[in-house]
């Protein structure tokens, strides 16, 4: 399996620049379960694209960027998932990558209505119902869903925390490549941005660490059965 990851993180700080990036964090995440696979990052974030949708799936990251902000690669990312969308080539978003699908796809894309979701979520999947733990840093959502598409996950502040079209359209609000410490000095970094209250309250829930392996396995399921009339599962605990 070769996989092309759209690296959408803006992210310029210095805490940002002292982690792993997004590119290697969504490698070393499918490592843990397809150690053969393998990726090509593209940083469109800088305007560099593939140039052919010649690969086994896409996969978009989270950024701080918002679909709304303007940019010029923000609409030629908009452009790619319309084409890849319509040529059924399988394609992953997490967070800005979730939003990003359902934008360019006819969705909604707005505010959160009760501010910052951060921390870890407990994410309700569809139609087992099972709740799975994933870490959260989102301050907008999608609103509404795309043509044919289905909501596979709902929190109790996302309504859509996730949703799948046919099987080659994966999406969740969320972040399967996020560690439990990466998340712990992430409130650390950003605190006084986001703010005492909603800081201390987001490290209250980070007693009990996400299922990195889960996720990963649940990911690379998605790829390998990515075809028409498949049924998207939640991530197992």
């Amino acid at each position: 399996m070769h996989l092309a990851i759209l690296m959408a993180n803006t992210d310029d700080s210095p805490f940002g620049r002292a982690q792993p990036d997004d590119g290697q964090k969504f490698s070393a995440l499918l490592h843990r379960v397809r150690p053969d696979w393998t990726f090509e990052v593209f940083f469109v974030k800088d305007g560099i694209f593939p140039a052919s949708l010649n690969f086994d799936g896409l996969l978009i990251t989270g950024s701080p960027a918002s679909v709304h902000d303007g940019a010029d690669w923000i609409a030629q990312l908009e452009a790619l998932v319309r084409r890849a969308a319509a040529a059924k080539v399988p394609m992953f978003g997490a967070c800005f990558g979730h939003q990003i699908i359902a934008r360019a796809l006819g969705a909604q894309v707005g505010p959160n209505p009760n501010g910052w979701v951060l921390g870890r979520i407990e994410t309700q999947f569809e139609p087992d119902a099972e709740t799975v733990p994933f870490y959260a840093a989102h301050k907008e959502q999608v609103l509404d869903l795309p043509a044919d598409a289905r909501i596979v996950a709902r929190t109790a502040d996302c309504e859509i925390a996730g949703f799948a079209i046919g099987s080659h359209i994966l999406t969740t609000q969320y972040h399967p490549e996020m560690t439990h410490d990466f998340v712990a000095a992430l409130l650390v970094a950003f605190a006084e941005e986001i703010g005492e209250d909603i800081t201390a309250s987001a490290a209250q829930t980070l007693d009990r660490a996400t299922d990195i392996t889960a996720l990963a396995e649940w990911m690379a399921t998605f790829y390998e059965t990515a075809k028409p009339q498949a049924q998207t599962s939640s991530p197992s605990t």
